[in-house]
């Protein structure tokens, strides 16, 4: 369990910008890399079900190192009860925020009722945001879809909102594409259905006093601004992950904290420093490592870095001296240019 945070963020404004939570990518050691690069803004966990936490290792998979902060919890679920107590969890655990999963399209999900095709019962999400702010002080917000399968958005999503303002949802994130539950993969998920980011605008014209931010296909923090002209905050998900130097743009250009970010070299130390820690708590090298291999796309060096960590890093006993030999091999090639 995690000290509580110093406090010295303000929570809406800090939602002005977020990393979004993606399965299998957004663990605490992508987050805390993450947390390197830019100072402001939300990170996010990967979902985490309401059952895994209630009867699971939650050390294992709610742990999370400090600096995170502001750090969200996203949960899966669609029982009220369940997901209540896992929130209430979550919170003991020093979390700033729980947010509700209602826009992951995985058979994985769609199995256990929840995700997407919670999009299909409105009045569930609306039960559990409930039962959720009941529970907890700290901010419940929603993620969601535009709509699913058939479900026409222009009426789904204005129905969905007034419920979540009903439930007292603190913010509603709108990843602005339909999510097609059959048919397609969650990958194509992500990309083929079209978006439509004139209607997560419209809602927030119609709904003035409910934080809404936006997601679906942001690529970069100048388009993050011309989003931020018509919502209150931009979620950046794939290209936060592939290429995560453009996290190095955020204090700056989105909350005018114009401090320099970390130079190469401090990353580098603690990077290392910071695996160290996971090696002697019996961590793998690659753990870390896996999250820092689109660093410096498009910069000389850029593939013998990612050869080196996604090699190298996953060799028996490999230790942070690895993390040193990338950079260095982009530095290098930088010094020669």
């Amino acid at each position: 369990m995690n000290d509580k945070k110093d406090n010295k963020f303000n929570l809406s404004e800090s939602r002005r910008f977020a990393v979004a939570p993606m399965i299998d990518w957004t663990d605490r050691h992508c987050r805390f890399f993450h947390r390197q690069l830019m100072r402001r803004g939300q990170v996010y966990t990967e979902m985490i079900v309401a059952d895994a936490i209630l009867h699971g290792r939650r050390e294992q998979l709610l742990g999370f190192d400090p600096v995170e902060h502001p750090v969200v919890l996203q949960l899966g679920g669609s029982d009220p009860v369940k997901l209540a107590e896992a929130a209430l969890i979550g919170e003991a655990f020093g979390y700033d925020e729980i947010n509700l999963n209602v826009g992951c399209p995985s058979d994985r999900v769609q199995s256990g009722s929840f995700g997407a095709c919670l999009m299909l019962t409105p009045a569930v999400v609306e039960a559990a945001v409930a039962a959720m702010k009941q529970a907890v002080k700290i901010p419940v917000t929603v993620k969601c879809r535009i709509g699913v399968d058939d479900q026409q958005p222009e009426k789904v999503l204005p129905d969905f909102v007034d419920r979540m303002v009903g439930a007292g949802a603190d913010a509603l994130w709108v990843h602005a594409r339909m999510a097609w539950l059959k048919g397609l993969s969650p990958k194509e998920n992500r990309t083929i259905p079209p978006l439509d980011y004139p209607l997560v605008y419209a809602m927030k014209a119609r709904y003035p006093n409910l934080f809404i931010g936006i997601n679906g296909g942001i690529a970069d923090i100048e388009i993050a601004k011309q989003h931020l002209l018509h919502v209150d905050g931009v979620m950046l998900g794939r290209a936060a992950y592939q290429t995560p130097a453009v996290l190095r743009a955020v204090d700056a250009a989105l909350f005018d904290d114009h401090r320099e970010p970390l130079d190469d070299m401090i990353l580098c130390d603690r990077m290392m420093r910071y695996a160290d820690g996971h090696l002697a708590a019996g961590g793998k090298l690659g753990q870390v490592t896996r999250h820092m291999i689109g660093l410096f796309s498009g910069r000389d060096g850029a593939r013998r870095f990612r050869q080196i960590l996604s090699v190298d890093a996953t060799r028996p006993g490999a230790t942070s001296a690895v993390i040193a030999a990338a950079f260095d091999a982009v530095l290098s090639a930088e010094a020669r240019a």
